[in-house]
């Protein structure tokens, strides 16, 4: 496989996983691990990434269920071509499919109604000013320039089929507008886990389960904590990573 300047290849260790990442580019974190972890899909079922960036998270969950079929969408050019090389170094041709395009109109090339579970790990910054660059890299994939939460929202209950499970990663003080949006594109909670940096600190993250069509009826999981007192990951947070050593 043949690098761009400025690319570098990540080895994933999980079997022979490699991922193409930029120096400039957005580089993948640990909320990108952690939602691949928290999605449960099972068998033969059909997956969308919206907003895959250089396709972290379906090649993390094309290990957990080889079974799946991945249909991801990015507006970033040169991230979509990281993710489709990526794609192609790991032969994973015929189960991942890369497209760049819009979040907002992505139904020239995704169906609607006909996916099982769709992820999301979008920016978590809403655009309240005119600091933002709207030609950086690490900025789009950092704010909501390109898309807002209920860009996201909206498209992902429009994909899903009739039960479909939505799967989101974002900020807790966010979590009113997110259930305001979930409930007005007919999306209902189910579980819910906070993610916390250390056992002093208030929550970081929040994932999120909801289902199209569905009663609403939400679990609270016990939390994730990241960090121990002695400053290292938690068990929870080696557990996770297993063998993964390079994603730390």
């Amino acid at each position: 496989m043949n690098l761009k300047a400025g690319e570098t290849i990540e080895n994933l260790h999980v079997k022979p996983l490699k991922l193409i990442q930029g120096k400039k580019e957005f580089r993948f974190g640990i909320d990108a691990v952690l939602l691949s972890d928290f999605a449960r899909t099972k068998g033969k079922c059909k997956v969308c990434d919206l907003g895959t960036g250089t396709g972290i998270i379906p090649l993390l969950m094309s290990e957990k269920n080889p079974e799946a079929n991945f249909e991801c969408i990015e507006i970033q050019k040169e991230s979509a071509d990281m993710a489709n090389r990526s794609v192609e170094m790991n032969n994973l041709q015929e189960k991942i499919k890369i497209f760049c395009t819009d979040i907002k109109e992505p139904f020239e090339v995704l169906q609607k109604n006909s996916f099982d579970a769709v992820v999301s790990n979008p920016p978590y910054i809403e655009v309240s000013n005119g600091n933002t660059n709207k030609d950086e890299p690490l900025s789009i994939a950092r704010h909501e320039i390109f898309c807002t939460l209920e860009d996201v929202i909206k498209t992902a209950s429009s994909l899903l089929k009739s039960h479909g499970k939505f799967f989101l990663i974002h900020k807790p003080f966010r979590l009113p507008q997110i259930f305001s949006l979930l409930e007005k594109y007919k999306l209902a909670p189910k579980r819910m886990k906070l993610v916390f940096p250390n056992k002093e600190k208030e929550a970081s993250m929040v994932l999120l389960e909801s289902e199209k069509c569905a009663k609403p009826y939400l679990k609270i999981e016990s939390p994730i904590t990241i960090y121990g007192d002695d400053g290292k990951y938690t068990n929870q947070i080696e557990k996770i990573y297993g063998h993964n050593k390079k994603l730390k």
